[in-house]
């Protein structure tokens, strides 16, 4: 019989591709991660791994299996939720990842209406940026996480299905005395030899951002790079950078400007779940509170 555990591991070599990210993934050494893997070929009684030099990869019944194992493991996590006696009720854990500017905009006021509606209901919120989201949803690290569709270097294949939720605004964020502000829709070539506050390197935003600076014809000068955009915010506020952000990032608490750019520009914020046997109850819970929060602050909702 296999061993649920090991499929998980299995499942995350697929996605993330080496044991050693897998063993930082699972909190484990490489050495544990391998030996499970040989019990799971043992238990399987079919060879799922082969060498290459150094590294290991899954041979053509490993893949499978690891591309099976996702569906097994959710469907198991199904059944246990039945068998605690809750029904249709939602019930268990979940696990919701979102990026920053989706959680105290969306996230947490879904989480907060689930929670009173469903004492028997247990939600885990992850701060997941697009680039690490999807690979967390794929390898099980996740449930449902809200992601965009417009992250180019991490296209959103046919294992996952899709809930299309809002649409964002990508705008230019000066400080209140800049002399742009007040004007209207802002060229970014205009801004060629102004100071930049980037997110952090590869993330969405600074993927995004320098993107488009060189669209425009010029090389950013980056001076500070923030996980946070509350920091950013401040940095801006303070006179020290301009950025670009996504509407929700955008706190009222700050005394900021922001400026449509000239050519506009939008992300599409989607809730992802991986494909294959129905959602949870619980699932289906979040997702539904996603897309009918009627006090969600979006713009363009679909």
């Amino acid at each position: 019989m296999m061993n649920p555990w090991r499929l998980r591991l299995l499942s995350q070599l697929d996605t993330l591709g080496t044991v050693r990210a897998v063993a930082q993934a699972a909190n484990l050494s490489p050495s544990s991660v391998s030996q499970q893997l040989a019990v799971l070929e043992a238990e399987t009684r079919t060879q799922l791994l082969e060498r290459t030099g150094r590294r290991v990869r899954l041979t053509s019944a490993g893949l499978i299996l690891a591309r099976r194992a996702r569906a097994i493991l959710d469907h198991m996590d199904s059944v246990e939720t039945e068998l605690r006696g809750f029904g249709d009720e939602p019930a268990g854990l979940v696990r919701l990842g979102a990026f920053q500017s989706a959680i105290h905009s969306m996230a947490v006021p879904a989480v907060t209406r689930l929670v009173r509606e469903y004492p028997h209901l247990e939600i885990e919120l992850l701060e997941l940026e697009p680039h690490e989201s999807v690979p967390a949803l794929r390898v099980g690290d996740a449930d449902i996480v809200i992601t965009t569709t417009d992250f180019d270097e991490l296209p959103l294949g046919p294992d996952l299905d899709l809930v299309p939720l809002a649409k964002d605004p990508i705008l230019l964020v000066v400080p209140p005395e800049h002399p742009a502000a007040g004007r209207g829709a802002a060229d970014l070539a205009a801004y060629a030899d102004e100071p930049w506050a980037f997110d952090m390197p590869q993330s969405y935003m600074a993927n995004l951002t320098q993107r488009l600076c060189r669209q425009s014809g010029f090389e950013p000068q980056v001076v500070c790079r923030f996980s946070n955009y509350m920091m950013t915010l401040q940095h801006v506020e303070a006179g020290l950078s301009i950025a670009l952000l996504p509407g929700l990032a955008v706190d009222r608490r700050y005394r900021v400007v922001t400026r449509e750019l000239a050519t506009p520009l939008t992300r599409t914020i989607t809730a992802a779940i991986r494909r294959g046997s129905p959602p949870r109850a619980a699932v289906r819970a979040m997702l539904d509170a996603l897309r009918h929060f009627p006090d969600l602050p979006l713009s363009g909702r679909e």
